[in-house]
């Protein structure tokens, strides 16, 4: 479905129940179509509601940088990482400000804190150390393959976003 069909689909369920917990995927439309401000509206709107909606939340935070509060986003996210630290979203909007800002990935040592106060399962990797490499452990034929852990997903993704930050600079 067509991005503005769909805003008008959710733009019209919102309407006619302002309480529904809706207003999240029309400011999460509002984002992905580039219309900033009104997923910002939209979030804060709804937020005043239901201020523990975690993805409401993500979005806003998501929707501020776009427009270059990231003060105000860096709260919004840090608030959802000490409700989940493992929310993988979250953590990749930290880096992505972190990164807008030419911070650092690392505070100290080989995997530091996002951000001052953050729940150790928010970490980046340094690139300038070498990250730890494991030997794979190759499961047999049709065994079932348990769930990585939230920690391990979010150390992997902010490593693959510092790769891909240090290959633009390199190339940009």
């Amino acid at each position: 479905m067509p991005g503005s069909v769909r805003i008008e689909e959710l733009r019209r369920r919102v309407q006619k129940d302002p309480a529904s917990i809706a207003f999240a995927q029309l400011a999460e439309e509002h984002r992905r179509a580039g219309e900033y401000q009104d997923a910002i509206h939209m979030c804060r709107a709804g937020l005043g509601r239901y201020p523990g909606y975690l993805s409401a939340r993500v979005t806003l935070g998501r929707a501020l940088i776009e427009v270059g509060e990231l003060d105000d986003a860096q709260r919004e996210l840090e608030q959802v990482l000490r409700t989940a630290p493992d929310n993988l979203a979250a953590v990749r909007a930290l880096a992505d400000i972190r990164q807008r800002r030419q911070e650092p990935a690392v505070v100290g040592g080989e995997w530091g804190p996002a951000s001052p106060g953050l729940p150790p399962q928010a970490l980046i990797p340094n690139t300038q150390h070498r990250v730890p490499n494991p030997e794979p452990r190759v499961p047999s034929p049709g065994a079932r393959v348990p769930d990585p852990e939230p920690q391990v997903l979010i150390r992997l993704a902010s490593w693959l976003d510092a790769i891909v930050a240090d290959r633009a600079k390199r190339h940009g």
